[in-house]
């Protein structure tokens, strides 16, 4: 199996945090895709992934799975170990509700105003910006770190009591929102903070920092 990665962004470090969580990082061949120089959007890359997006894993039997939720979904159920969609009706439906809250509120919105309202990957790339558009987008990240932190006041993780995939969207969007485009999340969204640090301290994610987000 492939997993094609760009090292530092949101979606595809939730895809390799969650093949560590599994301890699979080892049974995949991972390939590096450049998205600053569009190796994306090569005839190549397209004939696999017609949507040109990051991450893609492509199995040994030729299909070809995007979407990082899908992914994810793959993962969890290919590999032994920790469950991260959840275990019975209700903790799925929990764990998708609110992993996909965490792409409405945190990624999706970092990701506007990154590729909108900043250089993003570059002019050759990022055509047609609207630059209103992305920093509303801005602030509707900043909403949801103010809701997450809300979440989080009241339960030890993002979608109830079991660590899932909704953290883990939460916690790479945050960790790009910071490296850049320097969307800090707010001193007073404590328990937002004290999360963040013990998920952090998973060994899953020890390649989070030393991750250098290339030419930004």
């Amino acid at each position: 199996m492939k997993f094609y990665d760009s090292k530092g962004l949101p979606n595809p470090d939730r895809v390799r945090i969650a093949l560590a969580e599994k301890g699979a990082l080892d049974q995949v061949e991972i390939v590096q895709v450049n998205l600053w120089k569009g190796e994306h959007r090569t005839v190549e890359f397209k004939i696999k992934n017609p949507s040109v997006t990051i991450p893609l894993f492509e199995l040994d039997n030729g299909i070809a799975i995007s979407e990082t939720t899908a992914i994810t979904e793959f993962i969890d159920h290919h590999f032994e170990g920790i469950p991260l969609t959840g275990i019975g009706a209700q903790e799925r439906a929990m764990v998708h509700m609110m992993q996909r809250r965490g792409e409405q509120k945190i990624v999706d919105a970092i990701g506007a105003y990154f590729h909108h309202a900043t250089p993003g990957f570059g002019a050759e790339i990022e055509i047609n910006q609207n630059r209103e558009w992305g920093e509303l987008h801005k602030l509707k990240t900043l909403e949801g770190m103010a809701y997450f932190d809300q979440v989080l006041t009241t339960q030890p993780y993002v979608a109830g009591e079991n660590f899932s995939m909704a953290d883990i969207t939460v916690f790479t969007g945050l960790n790009f929102s910071e490296a850049y485009p320097k969307v800090m999340v707010p001193a007073d969204c404590k328990a937002l903070q004290a999360w963040r640090k013990r998920i952090s301290e998973r060994p899953s994610c020890d390649f989070v920092k030393e991750t250098n987000i290339q030419t930004l």
